[in-house]
């Protein structure tokens, strides 16, 4: 396929807007503990160069939020990092000033005219820009629209319910930059098991990166695809599903999850979207030894370098 930056699926367009593409300052037995060396030299092709970084050996990943327009209606699925933002644990997201805005412009979407945000989970790189900061406050971004968020993953993040330093330090402040005051607007809808969002679409379960982790399914016209937020972040993860990233809150669920939806996406030979793949975007898959195999790449034009968009 040649490349391109919007895709047809069925009757739903799908763009891809970058906020990030570029090294995370981790390396692979950091990053992913489960994983051996041997595993980032066999799946080189792949991964190398919008997964690592060949010289310096550090994981490199994509902040983006994929843009559908279905029904009529323009989703957004996960919001990134966003601007502004106090991270003092994870100081690459810390105080960004990024123009992710202007790029969602680009494609013609302006905030007024979101319809449905859906976060696939609650992690501080997929609610950034559900707010920006006016006037002293933060305010939601999308004033018109929905906010689909997992309700499993709200109650372990609220403290309201808890009190400890639920998912690490790395998400501290997110609730209450990221997620509470959309939910003090009144836009937030939390689901939970299954939810449509239209009838191309529709939200399910995918536990164990997060409590809430889910993943939307599209069907569109005989076309299928996946947008699976963080169940993989690397090809790696394709051949040796068991690899957990250090960010997977319940790593026995989350490789059984992966294994599952990797099974279903190659079953139905769907395009499967991970929230974090740069290169072509989104990938084709089909069962290989213990694994999976990589067999096409969505079409999206890769990003060159580091990219702030």
């Amino acid at each position: 396929m040649s490349p391109t930056s919007s895709l047809d699926l069925g009757s739903v367009t799908l763009d891809r807007v970058l906020e990030y593409a570029g090294p995370v300052g981790m390396s692979p037995d950091t990053f992913f503990p489960d994983s051996a060396p041997p595993m980032w030299r066999d799946e080189r092709n792949p991964v190398v160069p919008h997964f690592l970084d060949d010289d310096s050996g550090i994981v490199r990943a994509a902040i983006q939020t994929w843009v559908l327009r279905s029904g009529g209606r323009t989703i957004l699925i996960d919001t990134g990092v966003g601007n502004d933002k106090e991270r003092p644990h994870v100081p690459l997201w810390s105080g960004r000033k990024s123009g992710f805005l202007a790029s969602l412009a680009a494609v013609g979407v302006r905030p007024e005219d979101v319809d449905v945000v859906v976060n696939t989970h609650l992690h501080n790189d997929h609610v950034g820009w559900n707010t920006v900061w006016e006037d002293g406050e933060w305010v939601p971004t999308f004033p018109r629209a929905r906010y689909l968020m997992p309700a499993r993953d709200f109650t372990y993040w609220d403290p309201a319910e808890r009190r400890d330093a639920a998912g690490g330090p790395h998400h501290l402040n997110v609730f209450e930059d990221s997620v509470a005051p959309v939910h003090r607007a009144g836009l937030v809808d939390l689901w939970d098991g299954e939810h449509v969002i239209d009838e191309h679409l529709r939200l399910v379960a995918a536990p164990g990166h997060t409590p809430g982790s889910s993943a939307v399914l599209l069907e569109s016209a005989g076309a299928r695809a996946m947008f699976v937020g963080d169940l993989v972040h690397t090809p790696v993860q394709l051949a040796h599903p068991h690899v957990n990233s250090c960010f997977c809150e319940d790593p026995e669920q989350a490789r059984a999850t992966r294994r599952s939806l990797l099974a279903r996406a190659a079953d139905e030979r769907s395009l499967l979207f991970p929230a974090h793949f740069a290169g072509g975007g989104g990938v084709r898959v089909r069962p290989s030894g213990a694994g999976f195999a990589l067999t096409e790449w969505a079409p999206f034009t890769a990003p060159e370098g580091t990219v702030e968009a």
